[in-house]
């Protein structure tokens, strides 16, 4: 029950699931957060919280393959099971997905299949969409593609800002991701295909 963090911004689902952890609400030890940005607040967070961290420089590697490498190695020397993605904004090589295969988990601040991507809430709102919501999904090869493990629907107000429904979007997420997160480590997710149920 050992998972890694993955950040590149300013971290607020990473203080969820630290905030959930201290709760009790997640059972499991979190044991890396692994940065690809010297700058990301959540950095800041994650010291703060006095976890361990990891920055690495994808300047410094060729190709996103050898990046990826190097993070396997610090993984394994930490002895790391899951990982999470929390506003990591790298995409993963086939051969990251494969080694972890089912154990890697993201949240998306869209109704996936719908507006996938980094840009999401902007997407949405340039479309007039009356409803968008959150999903957490595990990781496959491609992006946003995942099997689906929650997903929760975000109306749009008549009144909504732009910022005032990034700010609900992501209420929803600091509620639903340490939620999934543990049912993951926990072992309670069971996936045929693209159907992921939850078990007791």
């Amino acid at each position: 029950m050992n998972f890694a963090v993955f950040v590149s911004g300013y971290g607020s689902n990473l203080q969820a699931i630290i905030h959930a952890l201290n709760r009790g609400q997640l059972k499991g030890t979190l044991g890396l957060v692994v940065c690809d940005r010297r700058d990301a607040h959540a950095l800041k967070r994650a010291e703060k919280a006095s976890l361990k961290t990891l920055f690495i420089d994808p300047q410094k590697y060729a190709n996103p393959q050898s990046f990826d490498r190097e993070v396997i190695i610090h993984l394994k020397e930490e002895k790391i099971e899951y990982i999470v993605l929390a506003g990591f904004m790298r995409i993963l090589s086939p051969h990251f997905v494969r080694t972890y295969k089912n154990r890697i988990i993201n949240i998306h601040p869209s109704l996936l299949p719908s507006f996938r991507g980094a840009h999401a809430i902007d997407e949405a709102w340039a479309q007039g969409v009356k409803v968008t919501g959150v999903t957490v999904h595990l990781v496959d090869e491609k992006i946003d593609h995942g099997p689906i493990i929650f997903q929760k629907a975000v109306g749009i107000r008549p009144h909504e800002t732009r910022e005032s429904l990034e700010a609900r979007i992501h209420q929803v997420e600091h509620v639903l991701y340490p939620r999934a997160i543990d049912l993951l480590i926990h072992g309670r997710l069971k996936v045929v295909g693209r159907k992921v149920a939850v078990v007791s």
